[in-house]
């Protein structure tokens, strides 16, 4: 404890409010949904993989029951959701960029409510897609993103990938891709540029907001 208080007295950390309820009670429904979409999953792989009839009708079960749940819980996210006049707006704003859906938008607000109040590269930070080099035996001059929030890393890549594995254009790679760098680190890339332009679009709307309430 000494050391943690000594580390807080020499950094001087920011002070941030606590979540309240209602934030908490978002993130826990995020959360869990993505604990079912898990378990469905699994249980599919190892429907593939099962022979016995018995059993594949018990995984058949078994999913249908993981689905409804998931119904159940989409409903109670959208309820949340829309029943917040701030998150409604929140949600409309981010869904507004291409390559980010109801389902992204709803996990930036639930796992990174810090967006639209630090700047960009302390929100990649947050999100785990800021890319730090490590110059370190073979890997000297490369850089490699990690840490950070591990869930607002994985939507934001696979609303990377979706476009791209449907060839459609909203979530073109960058040029970077054509020079060398590997698919995923392209991907990553674009997951990067739409987390920004998210960003960005929270930070301009906050701006506009304070500019109304200063005129009126």
């Amino acid at each position: 404890m000494d050391v943690i208080a000594h580390f807080a007295e020499a950094t001087k950390p920011e002070l941030r409010p606590l979540p309240d309820a209602a934030t908490r009670l978002l993130g826990d429904l995020v959360a869990r949904r993505r604990q079912i979409i898990e378990m469905i999953g699994a249980e599919r792989q190892r429907e593939k993989r099962i022979t016995i009839p018995r059993l594949r009708k018990s995984i058949a079960r078994l999913i249908k029951v993981l689905e409804k749940e998931l119904g159940r819980v989409d409903a109670d996210i959208d309820d949340a959701v829309r029943g917040s006049p701030v998150w409604r707006e929140k949600e409309d704003l981010l869904a507004s960029v291409p390559g980010i859906g109801r389902v992204i938008a709803r996990t930036l607000i639930a796992e990174l409510p810090e967006l639209g109040l630090c700047d960009r590269k302390e929100i990649a930070a947050l999100a785990g897609l800021a890319p730090f080099t490590r110059e370190s035996g073979q890997w000297r001059g490369r850089s490699f993103i990690g840490g950070g929030r591990a869930a607002v890393r994985s939507a934001l890549f696979m609303g990377a990938m979706v476009p791209t594995a449907y060839r459609q254009r909203p979530a073109r790679r960058p040029q970077n891709h054509d020079r060398g760098f590997g698919t995923q680190a392209a991907d990553r890339a674009v997951a990067l540029r739409d987390h920004r332009r998210g960003a960005g679009r929270r930070q301009a709307a906050a701006r506009d907001v304070s500019d109304r309430i200063a005129t009126a």
